[in-house]
C-alpha cells in the first residue's frame, strides 16, 4: 500500500435513534462516510416500520467508515457515550424499546477490548448512573432506507431534529471540539 493510499476502519454504534447518532459522526473529522441502518436482529432486510414495532430484534445503529491515523475508535467512542445517555436501558428520551437500545457492535477482538476498557473508564468516574450499553456480536448490518440517510441535514424543520438531534450535535460541539470536522 502506498502512502497516497488511505486505510480506514469501520465500527458500528447503536445510541438510540440513528439520526441523532449520524448527525453526530458525520460532524466529526475523519469520519468518511455513516450510514444509518439495523442490526442485532432476526428478520432478514427488515423495514423501519418493522423494526419500529421493536418485534424484529434489530438496534437502530449506524455504520461507521473512518480514518484511524485522524480519529480513532477510542475517540469515537467517548463521543457516542458523551452525546448519548448510555445509563437508560432500551431508551433515548421518549424513544422506547429495544430498537433504541445503547449498544455497541464491535468488528474486530480489539475494538471489543476497547470498547470493554472505555465502559469501564466511564463507568467509574462519569456517569451518575451505570451504564447499560450492551457490547453484542456484530451480525448483518442492513441499510436503512434513503430517506434516513442524512436525515437531520434533509429535515431540518422537522421538530425532533431541533427538540433532539439539534442538542446532542451541541454537546459534540461543546465538549469535543477538537474532534470536529466543520
Amino acid at each position: 500500500m502506498t502512502q497516497a493510499q488511505q486505510t480506514t476502519e469501520q465500527a458500528i454504534f447503536a445510541g438510540g435513534c440513528f439520526w441523532c447518532t449520524e448527525a453526530v459522526m458525520l460532524r466529526v473529522r475523519g469520519v468518511q462516510r455513516v450510514e444509518s441502518g439495523y442490526i442485532g436482529g432476526q428478520r432478514p432486510n427488515p423495514s423501519y416500520e418493522q423494526v419500529c414495532t421493536g418485534v424484529t430484534g434489530h438496534a437502530e445503529a449506524v455504520r461507521v467508515t473512518f480514518d484511524p491515523s485522524q480519529v480513532t475508535y477510542r475517540d469515537l467512542l467517548h463521543i457516542f457515550f458523551g452525546t448519548h445517555d448510555p445509563t437508560t436501558l432500551n431508551r433515548q428520551g421518549a424513544d422506547r424499546g429495544t430498537q433504541y437500545r445503547s449498544a455497541l457492535f464491535p468488528l474486530t477482538d480489539v475494538q471489543r477490548a476497547e470498547a470493554q476498557a472505555v465502559m469501564e473508564e466511564l463507568n467509574a468516574s462519569t456517569f451518575g448512573g451505570s451504564i447499560v450499553t450492551s457490547i453484542e456480536d456484530a451480525s448483518e448490518f442492513y441499510v436503512a432506507e434513503d430517506d434516513h440517510q442524512d436525515y437531520y441535514a434533509n429535515n431540518p424543520q422537522n421538530p425532533y431534529c431541533g427538540a433532539v438531534v439539534g442538542p446532542k450535535v451541541a454537546k459534540l460541539r461543546q465538549n469535543y471540539a477538537q474532534f470536529l470536522s466543520e
